[in-house]
């Protein structure tokens, strides 16, 4: 079976240090028998278990008690008492709270390219975006109708803008960090997650932001150790093509058209030749989302759906 292999391909003991900042009181269990602690691999395994199957923390509970297969990868004793769905939810926060995700992920990637199923320096990286809609919707909001309205009286003294940058007013919602983004003639709630991923389509680094706030500042914390570094022209800038020069990075950034003046030729060329290797992180995106049910976040805040976006690029990387 895929756990069975899955379980073999890591070297699971080796991420028992990372988890040494969680404590078995952080997440341990009331039952009558006094507390019940349950072993940390364990509960990583079974943390990775509910994101590869989008499965919720109490479905989760139940497939864990039923599922033989659950069981046997996770370490569990079948006539024992398995953790309850609260416990699951503690041990994953215990993980977002001491930024433990990231670190996890750095070290599946290490294994799997010791193991030489992933190349360890990267020739190419690419970096995209993707939406990933909110687990909240606003409690109350402008219609759409009012902000078109607004934004055309605004544009008729100013006529600076496009009606495609609307101002939506921000709502109440549960999920303080989501917002407003319009793309095309469609409106998001929710936040941009990115990843930067190599040749062959494994994920080495991944951040989220709210879905309203500028692409072409994130560019900095995405760069990792590669030949060279390609985005689309929403990371065109003089400030992003420094950083890569600084670091001896060649430059695959797409051009945006200049100002009042068409592109050269060549421009044209290269991002023709650019474009056609974006499609590496696309299809990344496209198996998170397919795969592994990730166009709506099933946690609120920032941090937390970053986490969950790690979790499934995990996910991703040892399908592949």
């Amino acid at each position: 079976s895929k756990l069975l292999k899955l379980d073999k391909l890591i070297n699971w003991e080796r991420l028992r240090s990372y988890l040494g900042k969680i404590h078995k009181k952080d997440f341990n269990e009331n039952s009558d028998r006094g507390r019940r602690s349950y072993d940390k691999i364990s509960m990583l395994k079974l943390i990775l278990l509910g994101q590869w199957n989008s499965l919720s923390d109490e479905e989760l509970e139940y497939a864990v008690k039923v599922r033989l297969d659950f069981i046997s990868f996770c370490g569990f004793d079948i006539d024992d008492k398995v953790p309850d769905h609260s416990t699951i939810c503690r041990f994953r926060n215990k993980l977002i709270e001491r930024n433990l995700i990231d670190k996890i992920l750095i070290e599946v990637n290490n294994q799997l390219s010791e193991n030489n199923l992933k190349v360890k320096k990267a020739n190419l990286a690419v970096i995209d975006a993707t939406l990933i809609e909110s687990n909240a919707r606003p409690n109350r909001t402008k219609t759409i109708e009012e902000n078109i309205a607004k934004d055309r009286e605004e544009q008729q003294v100013s006529n600076n803008n496009k009606i495609s940058n609307l101002n939506i007013e921000e709502s109440d919602s549960a999920d303080e960090d989501a917002t407003w983004l319009k793309k095309g003639s469609k409106y998001h709630f929710g936040y941009k997650s990115f990843a930067t991923t190599d040749e062959e389509g494994y994920i080495t680094k991944t951040k989220t932001i709210p879905a309203n706030q500028s692409e072409i500042n994130q560019m900095e914390d995405m760069v990792t150790d590669s030949k060279e570094f390609s985005g689309d022209k929403g990371y065109d800038s003089k400030g992003n093509r420094q950083i890569l020069r600084s670091k001896g990075i060649k430059t695959r950034i797409m051009y945006k058209k200049p100002k009042g003046r068409p592109m050269t030729k060549w421009q044209k060329r290269f991002n023709k030749a650019v474009s056609k290797r974006r499609f590496i992180v696309e299809q990344s995106f496209g198996t998170i989302k397919r795969r592994f049910k990730f166009n709506k976040a099933s946690y609120f805040t920032t941090k937390k759906v970053n986490a969950q976006f790690t979790l499934k690029a995990i996910c991703l990387n040892l399908l592949k």
